[in-house]
Parts: structure tokens; C-alpha cells; sequence
């Protein structure tokens, strides 16, 4: 039986020069239509949190929705989306963060964890931890309890583990990919 490290790393795609010239893109597409690797994944980033108290998992926009909904149902919490600015449809919180080639906004409904509830967010990808520093901030602000931030890929040498850490926030990883 291959390890953890090997079924993931070969169920991931790495397509280069994409989206320019010197990114290897790391693609998770492949790696969710491929059932083992899919259901290895799923269950890895749940285990250290399960039998405990887990009241949200979030998953931000748009494979952070596939993974978060299946650790959220595997942790038996509440799924809560982490959208871009202007795709919820009730009243929101929004924060602006910076991205490599300008900013952006995202937002959560206001209702969608209560204060004190302990979220877990839920992405494909750490890289430079722009966006899930402000996934973490903006839940924060609604009053979440952040218990951890859990990623299937890291690409260490782009720091956004760190960030995370710095904040306070447990990051769990699944591969690296060093370089990137």
C-alpha cells in the first residue's frame, strides 16, 4: 500500500507556467477525481479533530467548498462559505486582502458562526497566506474560535504556514512541495 505522501502527491497534477511563466500550478482536480486519493485526503485532514468539538468547518471559495463540505460531514459541524465579495445573499462581513497582483475582498454572512464557536478552516492550498490570514481574521471579527487552518498542499518556501502560526492559528498540512 503506497503512503499518505505518495498517493497524494501522485493524484496531483502539476501543470507548468500556469498561471505565468515560472508558477508550477499546483492542480487538486485530479486528486478529487481520484476516489482513494480523494477519501485519504479527507480522512487525514479530519483526524487529529476527531471526537472533539468542532462547531464550523469553512471552506474558502471555490475548492476549499469541496473538501470543507466532506470534513464537515466527516466531523459532524456545520459547513460555513467563505465567499468573494458579492455572492452571499443575506448580510455580510467583508475584509479586503492583498493578492500578488492586487487586492481583493471576501465575505461571510454575519449569522454564520456564533461567537465562541471553534471553526476549522478548510482550503486546497497554502502558498503566500493571503487569503486564508484573511479568511482567519474575518471569522475572527464575527467572533469564531479558530481551532486550526488544514490544507492538502504547502508551498513552505512562500511563508503562509507562518503567517497562520504567528496568529495563533494550528496549521496542518498534508504535502509540501518546496521550491514553489
Amino acid at each position: 500500500m503506497a503512503s499518505l505522501i505518495e498517493t497524494l502527491e501522485s493524484a496531483i497534477r502539476t501543470i507548468p507556467d500556469y498561471p505565468k511563466p515560472g508558477i508550477e500550478f499546483r492542480d487538486i482536480t485530479t486528486l478529487l477525481g481520484n476516489a482513494r486519493a480523494f477519501r485519504r485526503a479527507v480522512d487525514e485532514l479530519v483526524q487529529p479533530w476527531a471526537g472533539s468539538k468542532v462547531d464550523k468547518v469553512a471552506g474558502v471559495e471555490a475548492r476549499g467548498f469541496i473538501l470543507g463540505g466532506a470534513v464537515a460531514h466527516q466531523l459532524s459541524a456545520g459547513f460555513v462559505p467563505i465567499r468573494k465579495k458579492g455572492k452571499l445573499p443575506h448580510d455580510t462581513v467583508r475584509i479586503a486582502y492583498s493578492l500578488e497582483y492586487g487586492l481583493d475582498e471576501m465575505e461571510i454572512h454575519k449569522d454564520a458562526i456564533l461567537p465562541g464557536e471553534r471553526v476549522i478552516l478548510v482550503d486546497d492550498l497554502i502558498a503566500t497566506g493571503g487569503t486564508a490570514e484573511a479568511a482567519v481574521r474575518l471569522m475572527q471579527q464575527i467572533g469564531a474560535d479558530v481551532a486550526a487552518a488544514v490544507f492538502v498542499i504547502d508551498l513552505p518556501d512562500l511563508g503562509g504556514a507562518a503567517k497562520l502560526e504567528e496568529l495563533g492559528v494550528p496549521v496542518r498540512t498534508l504535502v509540501s512541495f518546496a521550491g514553489d
